[in-house]
């Protein structure tokens, strides 16, 4: 397994398995042109950040979509894991945990201090996974509120 940055001719595949994470996620219709124009900003190299594909015989079987940001709290950069997918049938071959560890790397090389995300509270697989890394739960919550209309 080669885990490593997405290439421009490469970013096709990897919107194939974003569609697939948000279909996780329940959206029913992904929008691809949007998808195009939004993930594009993630090709190294990007001022927003990274897209990370985890590849096997030359297929891309899992990414992850990182964000440069940084926390006022602490006053450090943070790199933001925002979405970790590995095709279903390679769930349990550690993808994922060769994804993060990447992220982890990312991190360091660019300074940051630390390496954030979130997943849902009934993905309880992600978190079995997450837990393995060593990675320690927040107490925080998460709002939002709608700024479309």
């Amino acid at each position: 397994m080669e885990i490593r940055p997405l290439r421009h001719d490469e970013l096709a595949a990897g919107l194939a398995l974003i569609a697939d994470y948000q279909r996780f996620y329940g959206v029913a219709q992904p929008d691809e042109a949007r998808n195009a124009a939004f993930f594009a900003r993630f090709v190294a190299p990007s001022d927003a950040g990274e897209l990370l594909g985890a590849f096997a015989g030359g297929a891309l079987i899992g990414y992850a979509c990182l964000y440069w940001t940084f926390s006022s709290v602490s006053a450090t950069d943070v790199v933001l894991l925002n979405d970790l997918y590995v095709l279903p049938e390679q769930r349990g071959d550690r993808v994922g945990e060769a994804l993060i560890a990447a992220t982890v790397a990312v991190a360091r090389d660019r300074g940051a201090a630390r390496v954030r995300w979130w997943t849902a509270i009934d993905n309880r697989r992600a978190q079995r996974l997450y837990e393995r890394t060593g990675a320690e739960r927040s107490a925080w919550f998460e709002y939002e509120i709608d700024a479309t209309g």
